[in-house]
């Protein structure tokens, strides 16, 4: 028996590499580009599919962790000085489109006919962008750097920062009952929780990060760092994830707080491999989670559902960015990668089914939503570049510039050695 059960779970991840493998060449040879492929590996070998896997929820818990990493990867590039010159994008930009996507997300549910805590449910879930596709497209093109993907990374982090809130304004909506009775006085207590997770994460990045990598280095083994690695990224996620945030956000911070140690590239080259696989993987269970069945009993709703939500947030985010003067090439193509619903959308949909505030076939309905609009994005960004051309220039926000320096510096070969004496 324990052998068949081996055999089996062999399979499964034979299939899994397999199914990548396989799709994401083919759709980046046709111009779909790589999630389009991994969202459709996931349908055709899911419940749905050819039946390999049963449970995708299982695999898209595991799969989150390569977000994790694309998060700590981000903040290993993104120096406290250059965090604090964004303040204004993340606290401003963000609260806005936030905000006001929010609440006309909800009004359109309210139009729809549905009750107010399923609107509001349903429009706080869809706000919260994919962090997955966002990072994989941008980084994709080259334009993490330039200004617009900076106001795009500084509104996914505010998303991240507004999980907390979002997820008590729903309970808010339940069913009054016994387990509902502690009211504002649990949400500060939550509140205090969360700052004192960040407080203490920020504090143990400060002062024993750098003496706990200085005394693995001297040991000169390479595994152990790379296990120091994916220990810091899961231990500040996990931290966080106790506070009652992110686990995304854990990891940003602890790449924020080690940007300027002297082990980033080291730490970047460990965690990089892990953080392409697991988010490949990620992108496949997010293609398993379409339920069919759902889709195909209400495909009606659902047909509305999916273009009217995209079209009110990018609506919304267009008009946000030209509010604030960017241009219209791209407050555009912000509107276009960030007009889909994400994964936080599935923890905040659990919690409200679990409270009550929504039942079982809304929370279905709501879900595949969500992954619709998911697997919509890549095609409409791939159109939007096809017919229009953004004008992003790389952010100096937050850089210094150096003044009466003259002079050239050859760098022959670029190997990692390279690489840091260049930067």
């Amino acid at each position: 028996m324990a052998a068949e059960a081996s055999n089996s779970e062999l399979v499964q991840v034979v299939a899994l590499l397999a199914a990548g493998v396989i799709a994401v060449p083919i759709f980046k040879r046709i111009g779909l580009g790589s999630i389009l492929g991994y969202l459709a590996a996931g349908l055709v070998i899911g419940p749905y599919g050819l039946k390999l896997f049963h449970d995708p929820e299982a695999i898209l818990h595991v799969a989150e962790l390569g977000v994790v990493m694309f998060l700590f990867i981000i903040g290993l590039e993104m120096r406290p000085s250059r965090l604090w010159g964004l303040r204004k994008e993340i606290f401003g930009l963000g609260v806005l489109q936030v905000g006001t996507c929010a609440v006309l997300l909800t009004l359109v549910g309210l139009a729809g006919g549905f009750p107010a805590s399923v609107s509001f449910v349903a429009g706080a879930g869809f706000v919260l962008t994919s962090t997955a596709i966002v990072m994989q497209v941008l980084e994709e093109r080259g334009d993490l750097s330039s200004d617009d993907g900076q106001k795009m990374v500084s509104i996914l982090l505010l998303e991240d920062l507004a999980i907390v809130p979002l997820l008590a304004m729903g309970a808010f909506l339940a069913p009054i009952g016994p387990e509902s009775a502690g009211g504002i006085g649990d949400w500060l207590v939550s509140v205090a929780i969360g700052v004192g997770s960040i407080g203490g994460l920020v504090v143990a990045g400060r002062y024993l990060l750098n003496p706990f990598f200085r005394i693995l280095a001297d040991s000169h083994a390479r595994e152990v760092m790379t296990a120091a690695a994916l220990l810091v990224v899961l231990g500040s996620a996990l931290a966080l994830q106790l506070g009652g945030l992110s686990m995304a956000m854990g990891a940003f911070l602890a790449g924020v707080i080690l940007s300027e140690s002297t082990f980033r590239h080291q730490l970047e080259a460990d965690v990089e491999p892990f953080r392409g696989i697991l988010l490949g993987l990620f992108f496949v269970a997010v293609g398993m989670s379409l339920d069919l069945a759902v889709v195909r009993e209400n495909w009606r709703l659902i047909a509305l559902a999916v273009p009217a939500m995209m079209l009110a947030k990018g609506a919304c985010i267009y008009l946000v960015a030209r509010v604030l003067r960017s241009s219209h090439g791209d407050a555009l193509d912000r509107a276009t990668l960030m007009a889909q619903g994400g994964e936080f959308a599935f923890v905040l949909f659990a919690a409200a089914a679990g409270s009550g505030s929504i039942d079982a076939p809304v929370n279905a309905n709501l879900t595949a939503i969500v992954v619709l609009s998911m697997a919509l994005t890549p095609l409409f960004v791939l159109l939007l570049r096809r017919f229009v051309r953004a004008d992003g220039k790389p952010s100096m926000q937050g850089v210094e510039e150096a003044d009466g320096l003259s002079g050239s510096v050859l760098i022959i070969g670029f190997g990692r050695f390279g690489q840091v004496m260049s930067q």
